[in-house]
């Protein structure tokens, strides 16, 4: 079905696999989930699927005990979710989620990567149509894993879909597995219960229309979206890209 494999996910991926990028993300994700939810991973779905998605990521265990224990310091500051609703060059729609100590700054940036690239941002809620919202779970199948039980066995959960995709070099068989935003606690105990270790879990929007852009389009929309991701109050940044 391709969800999996998005447009820019290859490129996207290259980018955030330098740690300068990528660390001071996942850092602040395990911060807010450990100063909402508390630093016990045991006790803090939230918490428990950042900290999995940092070991994804190859992130220092220091470094994942840095954040959560930044949670408790008096000194940091708190984080706020919002995102920005925007239009790109060629009428491509972005959808970008923040996650910041300083609003003002933040749409200040995210305001000028849109401006520069000759689009605007839209009143918050006007794309909303255009994006669905699903929980997106990741994780290796083994050699005793059943596709088709698993599917039976998660229906209850909420699942909707599963996707797989295999690595000829590596022979790895990577499984996405897809739900309603809203079934994300109940799909990550139904994997826990089924003792499947996630190696990645999150909340992604997905285009409902997505549009077709030409090579020359896709570069200079490239360029804007490069600069919004590489913003650290960035934490993830969608588009109707096909």
């Amino acid at each position: 079905m391709g969800r999996a494999f998005e447009y820019r996910k290859a490129a996207k991926m290259k980018r955030w696999d330098k740690m300068s990028r990528i660390f001071p993300k996942l850092a602040k994700a395990i911060t807010m989930a450990a100063k909402e939810g508390g630093g016990d991973p045991d006790m803090n779905a939230s918490l428990r699927t950042a900290i999995q998605n940092a070991k994804a990521q190859n992130m220092p265990k220091d470094n994942i005990d840095a954040a959560i224990k930044r949670a408790t310091s008096k000194d940091v500051e708190a984080y706020v979710e919002i995102n920005y609703e925007g239009k790109g060059p060629h009428g491509v729609l972005v959808f970008v989620e923040c996650a910041t100590d300083n609003q003002n700054r933040t749409v200040a940036n995210v305001k000028s990567y849109f401006n520069k690239a000759g689009g605007g941002l839209v009143p918050n809620g006007s794309l909303e149509f255009m994006f669905s919202r699903k929980a997106v779970f990741e994780f290796e199948k083994t050699e005793e894993m059943d596709l088709e039980e698993l599917e039976l066995e998660l229906i209850d959960a909420g699942l909707e879909e599963i996707d797989s995709h295999t690595d000829e070099e590596e022979g790895t068989t990577t499984v996405y597995a897809y739900a309603d935003y809203t079934k994300f606690g109940s799909m990550q105990e139904g994997l826990e219960g089924l003792n499947i270790e996630v190696k990645n879990a999150a909340l992604k929007r997905f285009a409902t229309s997505p549009v077709e852009f030409n090579d020359e389009q896709l570069e200079e929309i490239e360029k804007m979206l490069d600069k919004l991701e590489d913003d650290d109050d960035v934490q993830a940044v969608y588009t109707n890209i096909a």
